[in-house]
């Protein structure tokens, strides 16, 4: 039996804060694939940043145990990248630049590291604007260029911590199929953070259902609309279906 890329048993977070210990996670244990596209539901305050914050190797867990790749993990490696709500792009570098940057702090091949960031401003839809600044794009076009940088080491796992949740609806819509079509093409391993439980059915393979704090996993849904996923499978009855049974597990379904 082959072993799944990242496994996570027990795993639990306790802060310490003035008036006593803070648990944030509490005994979760999940599997997921390589190539699974895999999101994170819940109500704010259940874990999920915390979580994604540990798939990442930017905080230590409590107690548990997490392996990636087969190895323990406990620390950031080049082979994980994260986005989050904001692009946090540098804004006295060009775009090219920002888009550059995980390659230069890397030390990879600056000339391989050229051409992969021309190649991604055009997969984004943003050829053209590499010799523009942050200051100048909508919000939309940041976080395309925030995606870009995110695949500009090629890293094997992207973890995504809210990266659509301050655009508007149509633009989120938008960066949902343009994230999908990047994701058909690569096959990346993606733990996608949301609020909103229509977007982590378009987009899941699987869905982490959390409860609120302590974070524990309330249930994994299996997401069984076929792909290439369209904005038309909103329409159909399995996605609504989809949509109720998790807001079901969430108490939400009133």
């Amino acid at each position: 039996m082959t072993q799944s890329l990242i496994q996570g048993q027990n795993l639990s977070k306790v802060y310490g804060t003035a008036t006593g210990p803070l648990v944030a996670l509490d005994d979760v244990s999940f599997h997921i694939e390589e190539g699974e596209f895999i999101s994170l539901v819940g109500p704010s305050g259940c874990g999920k940043s915390t979580l994604l914050s540990i798939l990442g190797g930017l905080e230590a867990k409590t107690e548990g145990t997490l392996v990636v790749g087969g190895k323990h993990h406990d620390a950031p490696r080049a082979d994980i990248g994260m986005m989050f709500q904001t692009s946090v792009l540098f804004p006295w570098r060009s775009i090219r630049e920002n888009v550059r940057l995980p390659g230069l702090i890397l030390g990879l091949d600056k000339r391989q590291q050229a051409q992969r960031s021309e190649e991604l401003l055009d997969m984004v839809g943003l050829n053209g604007f590499g010799d523009r600044y942050p200051g100048e794009l909508s919000g939309g076009m940041r976080q395309r260029v925030g995606l870009a940088r995110l695949l500009a080491h090629d890293p094997r796992m992207l973890l995504m911590d809210e990266p659509f949740g301050a655009l508007d609806e149509f633009t989120r819509e938008t960066m949902n199929l343009e994230l999908l079509r990047i994701w058909e093409k690569t096959r990346k391993t993606v733990i996608f953070v949301t609020h909103n439980i229509g977007e982590a059915v378009f987009l899941s393979d699987r869905v982490f259902v959390m409860t609120p704090r302590p974070g524990r996993l309330e249930g994994i849904v299996e997401i069984d609309l076929p792909r290439p996923r369209t904005t038309a499978m909103m329409r159909d009855p399995r996605y609504s279906e989809l949509v109720f049974e998790i807001r079901r597990m969430l108490g939400v379904d009133h």
